[in-house]
């Protein structure tokens, strides 16, 4: 049973419509209908609390199906506090990086983390870095970074992942794969490279 179902289920328990989950969650019935029908799979967390409170459930039953938050379970820690982090897509130009059009969905965040948003690695470029096609990589804001260190950069209006080199009137985009060529910029061709981020953390699936 997914989340979705378990939302609909208890829903339909309770007498609830969706304008009453959408009203308790902050969204409109058609956000929560595309909830409970899949189409919508990452829900920030406020929002999922804000739902188990409005069917007088938990928030680890939403999210897991578990009924009895204190289980204990040997060489089982408990996972740890999370906030929702923007995942962002293709970077709309001339817009900030949070705004609207350029954020696909949100995904959880350890607290202890200092991160700002996140990016869904592209291609098999960063891969001798242990960062493969598909994984979450967590980026903190900042306009620099030091050499050899993983930023994220925007070129064109792209965003890609790189190892940063910095030169005087040229930059090096290092990739972490030698099948991959490396980036350099010279001259007026460094007035389209922007550097948004550093790379401080990122989730992957068990290879």
């Amino acid at each position: 049973m997914t989340m979705g179902d378990r939302i609909h289920t208890l829903r339909k328990d309770k007498g609830l419509t969706l304008e009453d989950i959408g009203r308790a969650a902050g969204v409109a019935k058609s956000t929560v209908r595309k909830w409970e029908s899949g189409s919508i799979t990452s829900i920030r967390t406020d929002k999922v609390q804000k739902v188990a409170a409005a069917l007088d459930t938990t928030l680890e039953y939403l999210l897991n199906g578990v009924t009895d938050s204190g289980a204990l379970y040997k060489n089982m820690e408990p996972l740890p506090q999370t906030r929702p982090v923007p995942v962002i897509g293709n970077i709309a130009c001339g817009t900030p990086i949070f705004a609207e059009e350029n954020v696909e969905g949100y995904a959880e965040l350890d607290i202890r983390v200092k991160a700002d948003f996140a990016l869904r690695c592209h291609g098999d470029s960063m891969i001798n870095a242990h960062i493969f096609d598909g994984d979450l990589v967590f980026i903190r804001k900042q306009p620099d970074v030091e050499n050899g260190e993983i930023a994220a950069v925007v070129i064109d209006g792209e965003a890609t992942l790189k190892r940063v080199y910095k030169y005087p009137n040229r930059l090096e985009l290092r990739p972490e794969n030698p099948l991959f060529p490396v980036m350099q910029y010279e001259g007026a061709e460094l007035d389209t490279i922007r550097i948004i981020g550093k790379a401080v953390s990122f989730l992957g699936q068990v290879r």
